[in-house]
């Protein structure tokens, strides 16, 4: 009678377990046929990340820096990339990406590349003390009612936006930045 009733047990595990493996297959399937695709047809190496998959148009924007004056991003068109890093003062991975910045600023800025960092929602007053304080050597610009970060979605900060020179966005957080930048500038 045991025997009869494990077995029974086992079968209604391993009913659970089919219905379950049949769940995450069918899971499995719609998350794949999700993918762009761009990433279905990329060739051999889809997940390539010095390729452009996504294109989108960057949104323009007019910002002043510190010293009053405009920036437009549409005027670096047809001229020039650009590395966006919007941030705050008060964020303590921001500042700790500051060396990267600087350097990514050292080693490309030379070959034409353009860093701004975009300074969401603070006093210009409380943004000059901290560019000078952290001797940043590319343009800051001020977003006081954070309407730039609103259109171009930042969810957190550090967030950067790699723009090519024809406006289009090649990258959005960029954790592979250096890579990406190592290729584009290489090409010029």
């Amino acid at each position: 009678m045991r025997n009869r009733e494990k077995r029974r047990d086992d079968r209604g595990a391993g009913d659970v377990f089919g219905k379950f493996s049949g769940i995450a297959a069918a899971a499995m399937i719609a998350c794949a046929s999700a993918l762009p695709p761009a990433l279905w047809s990329a060739g051999p190496n889809p997940f390539d990340i010095t390729k452009k998959i996504f294109e989108e148009k960057a949104p323009d924007f007019v910002l002043k820096d510190l010293n009053g004056q405009r920036f437009r991003l549409s005027d670096r068109r047809g001229k020039r990339p650009v590395l966006i890093i919007f941030s705050a003062t008060w964020c303590s991975f921001c500042k700790a990406e500051i060396p990267h910045f600087k350097s990514l600023h050292a080693t490309y800025a030379k070959q034409g590349l353009e860093i701004v960092n975009i300074d969401i929602q603070e006093s210009r007053e409380k943004v000059s003390r901290f560019v000078a304080k952290h001797q940043l050597p590319y343009r800051t610009l001020l977003d006081e009612d954070g309407m730039v970060s609103s259109v171009y979605n930042i969810p957190g900060v550090p967030t950067l936006i790699l723009v090519d020179e024809n406006g289009m966005i090649l990258c959005r957080q960029c954790r592979t930045v250096d890579t990406l930048l190592k290729s584009m500038m290489k090409k010029k």
